[in-house]
């Protein structure tokens, strides 16, 4: 049965037209220690192959999604300007988009965001709104400026032309890792990727639906795997239930993915059930080993949530046991670190 999802691949193809040049098309990276690392203790040698968002624009995967958004604004909807909540990474990536087309935008922040975030998001030339760090808070100042402004308010993971942007990079990976070289076709050079497996990051589920509908559509064969910190571990439990999970159950959520913390949404749920095989979950301690390992050997800065795919292929079992898995991509969404703090392994700055 053909089921009606939020997008489909044509609406990922129309992104794709739209984000460049402005996204950057980024690089994949391999690692003959991190492969021999994955490859020990698993049904078969592994070969891992880094997607490095985090040298997109932003630093992070989401500038895809929030440059789709505002382009496809009509000229009225410009005009009212955006509006969004977020601590993170879409603040920066609508904000930046936004700066770029000559539209105002206003984030709404929680008070205890990062000093540097929320720096970077003002330079960007967005107009901050603090609240209290609740999603209440949050949804009641979007939906004030809303009221007061006209704004349109950009869902960071819910919008259908968010979910269509992140899925572009699913496009590049295929291609990047395809036997069919010098191509012009990207769907075709796609289809011929070596790629039996990706692994990717689950917070609100933006990043992986658009993925998952750009690899059904043009690699129907290749299994696609979600990644989530045990602490936020809801769309592993979605999965194993039948039913999307609104909830974690750890409270205070706490996780040192930060980017991972929310509950996947409605229509990002509609597509995980149906495309993605299982989601796997690491603990704390294993997201900051691989953390640590992708600074040493590959000598790239990655963030905390971008980790957790690379724990996955480097410490869970029940990933490793999987038989007919060779050739596995593992998406690093993102690099944005607050420098003011020290890095996770480091228990106390020395002088």
């Amino acid at each position: 049965m053909q089921r009606n999802y939020a997008i489909g691949i044509q609406e990922i193809h129309d992104a794709r037209s739209r984000i460049y040049p402005s996204a950057h098309e980024t690089p994949v990276m391999t690692s003959a220690t991190l492969s021999a690392l994955a490859s020990k203790g698993a049904a078969q040698p592994r070969k891992l192959f880094f997607k490095c968002e985090n040298t997109q624009r932003i630093g992070a995967f989401k500038f895809r999604g929030a440059f789709n958004a505002v382009a496809a604004l009509s000229a009225a909807e410009r005009e009212r300007g955006v509006v969004t909540h977020s601590s993170g990474n879409h603040a920066q990536a609508l904000a930046l988009a936004a700066r770029m087309h000559n539209v105002k935008a206003t984030i709404i922040m929680p008070r205890t965001a990062p000093k540097a975030k929320a720096a970077a998001v003002a330079e960007y030339g967005a107009t901050i709104v603090f609240c209290e760090p609740t999603q209440k808070a949050r949804d009641e100042g979007a939906a004030r400026v809303m009221a007061e402004t006209g704004a349109v308010f950009v869902h960071p993971f819910e919008n259908p032309f968010v979910m269509a942007g992140q899925g572009t990079l699913m496009l590049e990976l295929l291609s990047q890792t395809s036997t069919l070289q010098n191509s012009e076709d990207i769907v075709a050079s796609g289809a011929k990727s070596v790629l039996d497996a990706v692994l990717i990051p689950v917070g609100g589920g933006g990043m992986v639906s658009g993925c998952s509908v750009a690899a059904r559509a043009v690699k129907p064969d290749m299994r696609i795997f979600g990644v989530e910190p045990v602490n936020v571990n809801d769309c592993a439990r979605s999965l194993a239930s039948g039913v999307r999970v609104t909830s974690h159950i750890l409270q205070p959520v706490q996780s040192i993915a930060d980017g991972l913390l929310t509950t996947i949404g409605a229509p990002n749920w509609e597509i995980i059930r149906d495309h993605v095989e299982n989601t796997f979950t690491v603990t704390e301690d294993e997201i900051v080993a691989a953390m640590r390992i992708v600074y040493e050997r590959m000598k790239i800065v990655i963030e905390p949530s971008a980790a957790v795919g690379v724990a996955v292929a480097l410490y869970n079992n029940d990933f490793k046991a999987l038989k007919g898995i060779t050739n596995v991509g593992i998406v690093l969404s993102g690099g944005n670190l607050d420098l003011d703090k020290p890095l996770p392994w480091v228990k106390a700055a020395r002088l």
